[in-house]
């Protein structure tokens, strides 16, 4: 199932890790970036590699670790960190490039992948090559950081069009939809208006600040009952009919890409099909 949930935790709070993991969320994302003064990234270093050390496989495959951008002072030191680590997926802040990727996946496992992170213009404007990169697993976009790089004074046409523009390369480069920027507030009303908004825009996924973000990520991008019965009986009469020509459901013609919707909303709610 693809993951739809991205919780941050700090980086230098070793406190928290065990808690993220058990709070529900489908990825946890260590942070060494943006929640880590400069002061504490070497001592955050410390405490992810302590941590990942006494997981097992199935944990090490739900964390993440996002890295400092490439033109950080703190990159170099994230890659030496990388190389010792059993770190399954990183994610880049701040890409720009498919070098970008590639330099940071020679510091992992061949098996390994990176989730770029795009946050500004440059990043945007790279997208069809980081998107056809080699080992990124999707893409996700730091909205908040294009603001400030694009000097918008707030999400508006700029920003969707951004938003849109990821999710245009994710699907031309066959990766799964996108990942959702953060919601600096925690109201429920508020994540709930922003992640139905980023579905709009071709996005099936959310970063996620706080534990209680993880549930309204899931419950609003849930289909409904009677979406979700609909799609069943889509996919169960294309099925009987082996998948030839168009098929009637509930009185109206259903043809390919009809089933093919059916099945991206069952795939959603985690359902076979």
């Amino acid at each position: 199932m693809i993951p739809t949930t991205y919780l941050f935790v700090p980086g230098n709070r070793p406190d928290r890790f065990a808690k993220a993991l058990a709070s529900g969320a489908d990825r946890v994302i260590l942070d060494l970036e943006d929640a880590v003064s400069p002061a504490d990234k070497p001592q955050a270093r410390k405490a992810i590699g302590a941590w990942l050390a006494t997981l097992d496989k199935a944990a090490l495959d739900a964390i993440l670790v996002r890295l400092n951008d490439a033109l950080s002072p703190w990159h170099a030191d994230d890659l030496e960190w990388l190389l010792a680590q059993p770190v399954r997926e990183v994610m880049l802040s701040k890409c720009e490039s498919a070098a970008q990727v590639a330099a940071v996946h020679a510091r992992m496992a061949p098996s390994a992948q990176v989730l770029p992170l795009i946050e500004t213009v440059l990043g945007v404007m790279g997208l069809n090559d980081i998107a056809r990169a080699p080992h990124v697993s999707r893409l996700a976009f730091g909205s908040i950081d294009y603001l400030l790089d694009l000097d918008l004074p707030g999400p508006g046409f700029a920003l969707d069009a951004a938003a849109t523009a990821i999710a245009m390369a994710s699907r031309a480069a066959e990766l799964p939809s996108p990942v959702a920027g953060v919601t600096p507030e925690l109201a429920i009303e508020r994540v709930n208006a922003d992640i139905l908004h980023a579905r709009a825009l071709g996005f099936t996924a959310k970063l996620c600040i706080h534990p209680t973000q993880v549930s309204v990520v899931r419950e609003a991008l849930r289909p409904d009952a009677q979406t979700l019965a609909w799609a069943s009986r889509v996919n169960s009469a294309w099925q009987t009919g082996s998948g030839q020509g168009a098929i009637q459901v509930d009185g109206r013609m259903v043809d390919k890409p009809v089933v093919l919707r059916a099945q991206r909303i069952l795939a959603l709610a985690g359902l076979p099909f």
